[in-house]
């Protein structure tokens, strides 16, 4: 068996890889380290966030048996956070089973992304 090594990206497929670049470097902070015009990269830590373009993209539903992975990310204030995200262009679905431990949004394009309090 081969072992893996750490892993070096997390990649999520969408429409516009810029754009979504944009949200999240808005969001995180993160630097933009590689564009072109089918991928974005994120990040110059262990682990970048990027973006590739698929044609005819379609973002998940929620809720959706059959949805695709979710980033969960820690903020230090919630309600802020949201707000933040909101006026970014993210949505807050009316579906949020997280109750006070957690709220979903979903990015420009749809993916789900869980913030909950923490440091």
């Amino acid at each position: 068996m081969t072992a893996l090594a750490a892993p070096t990206a997390i990649i999520l497929d969408c429409a516009d890889p810029g754009a979504l670049a944009e949200f999240y470097r808005e969001a995180t902070g993160w630097e933009l380290t590689h564009s072109d015009g089918d991928t974005a990269y994120l990040g110059d830590g262990p682990i970048q966030l990027a973006f590739q373009r698929v044609e005819g993209y379609r973002g998940p539903g929620w809720p959706d048996a059959a949805k695709h992975a979710h980033l969960d990310f820690r903020v230090a204030d919630v309600e802020t956070a949201t707000r933040e995200l909101l006026a970014l262009g993210a949505t807050k679905p009316d579906f949020q089973p997280g109750g006070d431990d957690w709220t979903v949004l979903a990015d420009p394009e749809g993916h789900l992304l869980c913030i909950s309090a923490g440091s």
